[in-house]
């Protein structure tokens, strides 16, 4: 197997995503150079002075022509779940294609790096017990999200049984500065930020409980299995192994923001929704020794103040 060498040129696709920029922030300061990739026209100031080289495509389309690179850590995508629903087509073939694209690719040019695949922990199947999930446990496809995710880790699947090194990345929730509306801390944060005292807040299912980790952990979890050379497995969960519920969530936010705790009307759970997620990353703790070093509420407070920069003009919108 390989494993990139020091001063090695990685591929990030999705670099300017939440995720994508706080990888090319882990891998540069680990001292690699990153070529981002991604359909933006122009990379966010947050990391357009930090890359080596920047590729405005459309992945769906082809694999861009690029320099040579060492490595790729494959991001791009569309990643919410709810969406998915009322735009399954869109979601299965857009992921599906972006790595069909990118196999071929590297097949047809007999290129021997290693890709990092980034699936998602979404695609356990409910699980009626509190045990944390590993590697092993079931998969079911809940949504048009999780099915394009299946399918793109078979086809990674696929890829390594045809010679090429490729390792699948399964992230649970993930949390942080950067972060986007569409998940629960943005959006929990907007609604407080934006109500009255004693105002209110309408919000999504609060009773569900997920586990969450970091964003900049998530990065140095990829970065990591670029890095190791004798992986012993094809598939490693990224996450925290503790579960958080949305009013423990909507709690640590206000209490980040120094306000009481809105009144709130909450909508039901989806009928595929789990009240209980949490994972296990024994598997890649034992291979890599990544462990989670960001708190939660450290990571809310940094989501938090990012916000408030962004609204106060100071910080850009990724």
């Amino acid at each position: 197997m390989s494993a990139v060498g020091e001063g090695a040129t990685i591929a990030v696709t999705g670099a300017t995503g939440f995720v994508g920029v706080a990888l090319v922030h882990e891998l540069v300061d680990a001292g690699y150079r990153v070529v981002g990739i991604s359909e933006r026209l122009q990379p966010p100031d947050a990391i357009r002075d930090i890359l080596s080289e920047y590729i405005a495509t459309d992945l769906t389309s082809a694999w861009p022509a690029i320099n040579a690179v060492d490595a790729i850590v494959h991001l791009a995508g569309l990643a919410a779940v709810g969406p998915s629903f009322t735009e399954p087509q869109r979601y299965i073939e857009c992921n599906s294609r972006m790595v069909t694209n990118m196999f071929e690719h590297m097949l047809s040019h007999a290129w021997h790096g290693r890709i990092v695949v980034v699936s998602s922990g979404a695609v356990y199947t409910n699980a009626e017990g509190r045990a944390p999930l590993s590697e092993d446990d079931e998969c079911a496809a809940t949504s048009p999200y999780v099915v394009s995710k299946l399918l793109l880790e078979n086809q990674t699947d696929y890829y390594r049984r045809l010679g090429g090194d490729a390792v699948v990345a399964r992230p649970f929730n993930h949390i942080g500065p950067g972060q986007s509306r569409g998940f629960i801390v943005p959006d929990l944060t907007a609604a407080v930020l934006k109500s009255g005292p004693g105002e209110t807040i309408e919000v999504g299912n609060l009773n569900t409980a997920r586990d969450y980790t970091d964003v900049r952990d998530v990065a140095r979890a990829y970065r990591l299995l670029l890095e190791h050379r004798q992986l012993r497995h094809g598939v490693y969960n990224v996450c925290s192994g503790k579960a958080l519920d949305g009013w423990d969530v909507l709690m640590t936010i206000c209490d980040v923001l120094d306000v009481a705790v809105p009144p709130v009307l909450a909508h039901d759970a989806r009928a595929l929704d789990s009240a209980f997620t949490v994972g296990s990353s024994e598997r890649l703790t034992n291979e890599t020794g990544w462990r989670p070093e960001v708190s939660i509420r450290q990571s809310i407070a940094d989501f938090v103040l990012d916000q408030q920069l962004l609204e106060a003009g100071i910080l850009e919108k990724r």
